[in-house]
């Protein structure tokens, strides 16, 4: 257990980064959520936004702010924060119908790949997944810990609509689509699971830190399990 020793970054006149290192790993995503969590339950008069990310935080400041004396606040706050590697992590099972129909783009991957339907399932249910933050869209998951073979470029032309809970790879990530938004990720599944609540987003089911774990369902099962969230 250790105090956290970020950078403190100055982004632009209103913003800051809190940087905790580079790359893409599980003890760096643990410093970002320390943080974030401290500043969630004990919230600043001057800070309007939190953003985390892989490794850094994003703060957004009232524009009546002095940057300066922000920052000096910041450090103030990373050195009393005890960075604990044991942070209990929720484990979130995530059922995914890897059927053609719902996997828009899995013989894609399976081309790009050289592997069988069965081959991909397998890898990407083998995974140890991570959600490092939640990203781009409302309650989309950036999660690490995809097989790295599994890895497929993103589609060259992004579609307009992805259909609401698939789930994608793009590059070394995989993610899932909490809502119907555009998007360039390839589809392999789709998950008939409620990922966010719109009118309650932090009772929504997968949040930063949390473990996750995807295991196949045929079709019957998917739709049966769909017709249970509505």
């Amino acid at each position: 257990m250790f105090a956290l020793d970020p950078d403190f970054i100055p982004a632009s006149d209103n913003t800051i980064l809190i940087k905790f290192g580079d790359g893409i790993s599980e003890n760096l995503h643990l410093q970002v959520l320390s943080f974030t969590k401290y500043l969630l339950k004990n919230p600043v008069n001057e800070i309007t936004s939190i953003s985390p990310g892989y490794n850094s935080i994003l703060i957004r400041l009232s524009n009546t702010t002095r940057l300066d004396k922000s920052i000096d606040l910041l450090k103030t706050i990373g050195k009393s924060i005890r960075f604990d590697q044991g942070i209990e992590q929720r484990k979130i099972e995530i059922p995914v119908c890897y059927n053609p129909q719902l996997g828009l783009d899995l013989k894609r991957v399976m081309r790009h790949t050289a592997y069988s339907r069965d081959e991909v399932i397998k890898r990407h249910t083998s995974g140890s997944y991570l959600i490092h933050f939640i990203g781009f869209s409302a309650g989309f998951p950036y999660i690490g810990g995809m097989d790295e073979t599994l890895a497929t470029p993103r589609l060259d032309s992004p579609r307009k609509t992805v259909p609401v809970g698939s789930v994608g790879i793009a590059g070394k990530q995989t993610g899932i689509y909490p809502l119907p938004t555009p998007g360039g990720w390839n589809l392999i599944g789709r998950t008939p699971l409620k990922l966010l609540n719109k009118n309650h987003p932090g009772t929504s089911l997968v949040r930063m830190g949390d473990r996750i774990q995807f295991h196949a369902i045929d079709l019957d099962e998917y739709e049966r399990l769909r017709s249970h969230q509505s």
